[in-house]
């Protein structure tokens, strides 16, 4: 029988996939080890691991130093924590797992987008109270008939679109080139946000991105406005968002993402108005295992000598 593959695990980033790859492969899992064990290791795993399983929020550093490192394959769509400088000068190959989350996460904006508008998490914790005998509670919003603007209309946006449809809402979209869809483009950010009702942030990470909703967008918006992100934390200027909620700049907010996870703002889990969940546009059963299988499938290309599936950068 052959000997198995070495393959550094970055971290446990999913059990179920994770126990795959201990069957698979001579599995190396470096959060399992202290500081000099993992020293240890990486000094023996020179010129012997060639291939690394990392994920979208974490990746070892020590990694990028292994000489005979040639592909990380990462569970999760997000790549703006993989140094691309680093890999393209070792010739490094790169696989994400995208597509097969897309319906996950649009599913999560829709739920941000209801959840904002009919104010359904207070409306909760009103029925718990007790006082729905003696007051009522205050009238919400419908949202047949609002324009719902999108902030990146890649693949997700596009899902997200195509289920605020059969609610009556009216697409609207920046993108940095106009699609063939049915739906009004609007060349400027500010001016999709001018016109939008409910906007949605669906942007990658990393520089080209960073604090693109800032103050202004946020005034362009306006004190009826809600916005939802589900793309990256490090889109939103997280400060212009409290002081744009705190002083009704804007109506509601709804967050999947933040700028420093698992850390939220204090300021904005003490509002009424903001509904916060903790990252879970893909945290389904059905959409990790999909991940997982992405990650396997990479992996097994990479090691046959066979296209890869999923390649970036």
């Amino acid at each position: 029988m052959p000997n198995k593959e070495h393959l550094i695990v970055a971290c446990d980033f999913h059990s179920e996939t994770v126990r795959k790859l201990d069957a698979l492969y001579h599995t190396h899992h470096l959060w399992r080890l202290s500081p000099s064990e993992k020293n240890s290791l990486l000094t023996e795993l020179q010129g012997k691991c060639r291939a690394a399983a990392v994920a979208a929020w974490f990746v070892d550093e020590q990694i990028y130093e292994l000489e005979s490192i040639e592909l990380m394959s990462s569970f999760g769509v997000g790549i703006d924590i993989i140094d691309f400088k680093r890999t393209k000068t070792k010739n490094i190959r790169v696989t994400n797992t995208p597509d097969v989350l897309n319906d996950s996460v649009a599913d999560v904006a829709m739920s941000l987008v209801l959840a904002t508008t009919r104010n359904i998490v207070n409306a909760d914790r009103f029925a718990r109270s007790g006082n729905w005998s003696n007051s009522s509670f205050p009238f919400c919003r419908s949202i047949g008939g609002m324009t719902l603007g999108i902030v990146g209309l890649g693949r997700i946006g596009e899902e997200i679109a195509r289920r605020a449809v059969p609610f009556n809402m009216k697409i609207a979209y920046h993108n940095r080139r106009e699609k063939n869809l049915p739906y009004t483009y609007y060349p400027t950010l500010t001016a999709l946000a001018k016109e939008s009702d409910v906007l949605i942030c669906a942007l990658p990470g990393g520089e080209k991105t960073k604090k693109t909703i800032n103050k202004d967008i946020l005034q362009a918006l306006g004190s009826t406005g809600v916005f939802i992100n589900i793309g990256r934390g490090s889109s939103v200027d997280e400060t212009a968002l409290v002081e744009a909620l705190r002083n009704n700049t804007i109506a509601a907010a709804g967050l999947d993402v933040y700028e420093n996870e698992p850390n939220i703002p204090e300021a904005l889990i003490s509002m009424n108005n903001v509904v916060l969940f903790p990252h879970i546009g893909s945290s389904t059963v059905e959409t990790r295992r999909a991940m997982g299988n992405l990650v396997l499938d990479n992996l097994a290309a990479f090691f046959a000598n066979k296209p890869l599936l999923t390649e970036v950068g």
